[in-house]
């Protein structure tokens, strides 16, 4: 790992109308707009739902390292998370985060032992670490042939 701090750097641009063209050196570029709770027309990312696809992606990212250092077999992760936008104090922000993980391990893996490595990989996570509110885990551990 680099020395901290590290630094990322994106850069977004856009004319009056149309989408936001977003781009990272060495990175494909994105393409959003708003969504339609914003007036958007939809069908693209929008800076709202990249958030909370971080938040999903740090997580299985987070998770595989933790579950890599403490040597769990584990076969398949499934995050599905949902960000809640409100007004609070006269400001629109973020105000709640719900993350659902589902896990499948093989046969005769410590489901309890899964449970734990998946709360702190929540806990661990350096998106949802960097929000301003607390974000809650929902988590199942399944047998991998039970996966459909």
């Amino acid at each position: 790992m680099d020395a901290f701090p590290h630094r990322y750097t994106v850069e977004a641009a856009a004319d009056v109308e149309g989408p936001v063209a977003v781009r990272s050196e060495g990175l494909p570029s994105l393409t959003t707009a708003p969504p339609p709770q914003f007036g958007g027309a939809g069908g693209q990312w929008s800076p709202e739902t990249l958030l909370v696809g971080a938040v999903a992606d740090c997580f299985i990212l987070t998770f595989r390292a933790i579950a890599s250092a403490s040597k769990l077999p584990w076969r398949h992760l499934e995050c599905a998370a949902e960000g809640v936008v409100d007004r609070t104090g006269g400001v629109m922000r973020f105000t709640g985060l719900h993350v659902r993980a589902r896990l499948a391990v093989p046969a005769g893996v410590d489901a309890e032992r899964a449970r734990r490595l998946l709360e702190k990989a929540e806990a661990s996570c350096l998106v949802t670490n960097s929000l301003a509110f607390t974000p809650t885990l929902e988590a199942e551990v399944i047998p991998a042939d039970r996966t459909a």
